[in-house]
């Protein structure tokens, strides 16, 4: 159970004509005007979200003068390596910049480590074979900044390194030729210093085009990346406000519409509709984890062949391959979490515990930092999964929203080998021996920031609504205008009036999942309601039973069948 927050709706000064000039309804604008939207040009904006107002990339700190520098190493015949990570976020980037690259004419080499073998980041052994490969200039996407020694030895083999990154840097920074990143741009604000780590590569290969075109001729329409960017940006979890909201929204419209024949096959084995419209959620739950699945399940370049690849018969080959492999990936996860959750049981009966930190002998490295945030959800605190690796264990963390992953981190470096990350989800590595250490040591660290007992999270409501308003298509496509959603643009909870279960059916396996059918007697009108995860939580004998339910309404256009999809986020009993 969560806290339900309802903040109040000020006073909207001559809504029916604010409403009528902005061609939306009454209902719809009270949405938006108590989420702080509080002008005519402030909704105008936030609603169209125009590619027009996205800044030009000489005006983003770092980034003319790394371009520059950049292009004058191509001009001089340089041959350029693109090291990226293994992600969705770094495939998407590693994709985007040869896809640049390959409009002037350049042929670059690209480079995804293996997960298992190599890790994350960049190493010394596929530098070396770069370089061994006649690479000069090392370019790195979702990566780099964290890797001092490896950039290091780059520049000893007469590499001119360029790191375009978006983590945070654990330490000093490497002595690269030029850094691209916005956490590291002390004292010059960036227009957006929640880029993803494509959206960082999206804005300096926009100026690296733009230089190279001035001189050949030839020119990449960047807007045609911005498919890839929204891949990277939602799959990574970032702030989607300001301009990341602007560049995901552009890329939606670019992937319902998609020309690449690798997302076309994606979308087919995921069960979306070729040539419909594609939200968030879709991206998220379908895309995302296909693609991610390359890099936990085997490697990513596969995911890099498909979204590159021009002939569609391969393309579906490798979407299957992809889909295989996700779905490997999500029994590998359930068996997981499930031995987590019985370790997590048994640590909280034994110790007062304020962090959770797990370990497994033979738990996937591909799947830890998922099993981490069902993990965070289903006892309500940070959670750190790890796997073990020769004397080491390494794993990944995720966090609740008040609390800082990175900095709590940074307090328990005297256990770590090494960590990094964002504020609500990290790597981390240690030796196998310190791991008791490490777990109290955390767990005090959370204690201190949170209290002896997290508090519950907030579910902030977009007001009430019943069940008559919630089936109006036309409010439907109007909450559709305030896509994509993710932090920082939140999809709309609403509020029910009292509810009556009139019928309810399990949903999935084992009865995880739940359907239930809602009788709303205010409006007169019954819908279908799924309840994800919550299984447990109607048994049988609960028809008749009055509740309330905190829920998102919208339109499900799964396989082409447009139909109202009530998704149940928290509910009470009455």
């Amino acid at each position: 159970m969560r806290q339900w927050t309802l903040p109040e709706l000020p006073p909207i000064p001559d809504a029916e004509n604010l409403a009528s000039y902005l061609d939306i309804s009454p209902l719809f604008l009270s949405v938006l005007w108590r989420r702080g939207l509080r002008s005519r040009e402030a909704i105008d904006n936030y609603l169209n979200a125009r590619l027009g107002n996205l800044t030009r990339p000489e005006l983003w700190p770092l980034i003319p003068q790394a371009a520059e520098k950049l292009v004058s190493k191509i001009r001089k015949g340089a041959k350029i390596a693109v090291w990226g990570d293994y992600d969705v976020d770094g495939v998407t980037s590693t994709t985007l910049v040869l896809d640049v690259f390959e409009a002037h004419g350049i042929e670059p080499v690209p480079y995804l480590p293996d997960r298992l073998k190599e890790g994350y980041g960049l190493n010394i052994k596929g530098i070396e074979d770069l370089a061994s490969r006649g690479c000069d200039v090392l370019l790195t996407v979702d990566c780099g900044i964290g890797n001092n020694e490896a950039v290091k030895r780059a520049r000893e083999l007469g590499m001119s390194v360029f790191v375009s990154d978006h983590h945070l840097p654990p330490g000093n920074l490497p002595e690269a030729t030029a850094i691209v990143d916005p956490r590291v741009a002390a004292g010059s604000p960036w227009p957006c210093e929640d880029l993803a780590g494509v959206g960082v590569a999206f804005y300096f290969m926009a100026a690296v085009n733009n230089l190279l075109s001035a001189s050949s001729g030839r020119r990449y329409q960047m807007d045609e990346a911005l498919d890839l960017v929204a891949l990277g940006t939602i799959a990574d979890i970032m702030t989607l406000s300001g301009e990341n909201r602007i560049l995901t929204r552009g890329g939606l419209n670019k992937l319902a519409k998609s020309a690449r024949p690798g997302v076309n096959a994606l979308k087919t084995v995921s069960g979306l509709t070729l040539g419909a419209e594609i939200n968030s959620q879709e991206v998220g739950f379908r895309l995302a984890p296909r693609i991610n699945a390359a890099g936990r399940m085997g490697h990513p370049g596969i995911a890099l062949k498909l979204l590159r690849g021009k002939d569609p018969q391969e393309a579906a080959i490798l979407a299957a391959k992809l889909d295989e492999y996700n779905t490997k990936r999500k029994l590998e996860e359930e068996r997981i979490f499930g031995q987590a959750s019985e370790q997590a049981e048994t640590l909280l009966e034994r110790d007062n515990l304020s962090s959770l930190v797990l370990a497994g002998e033979d738990w996937h490295p591909g799947v830890v930092g998922i099993v981490a945030s069902k993990i965070v959800e289903a006892f309500n605190m940070p959670a750190i999964i790890l796997y073990e690796t020769g004397d080491r264990l390494k794993g990944s963390g995720r966090s609740l929203p008040p609390f800082d992953l990175y900095q709590g981190l940074k307090k328990c470096e005297s256990c770590l080998t090494g960590f990094g990350g964002h504020k609500q989800a990290a790597g981390v590595s240690l030796l196998r021996h310190n791991l008791d250490n490490f777990r109290r040591i955390f767990s005090d660290v959370v204690r201190e920031e949170l209290g002896d007992k997290p508090p519950l999270q907030d579910l902030i409501l977009a007001g009430e609504l019943n069940f008559a308003e919630a089936s109006d298509a036309a409010f439907l496509k109007e909450l559709q205008l305030m896509e994509p959603y993710g932090p920082g643009n939140e999809e709309p909870v609403f509020v029910s009036p009292p509810l009556q279960i009139a019928e309810i059916k399990s949903l999935g396996r084992g009865g995880k999942h739940v359907r239930l059918k809602l009788r709303d007697g205010e409006s007169d009108t019954t819908l279908d309601a799924k309840a994800w995860g919550m299984g447990a939580e109607f048994p049988r004998g609960m028809e008749k039973s009055m509740i309330r339910i905190a829920y998102t309404p919208r339109i499900d256009n799964y396989r082409g069948i447009p139909e109202i999809d009530i998704g149940i986020k928290d509910w009470k009993k009455i």
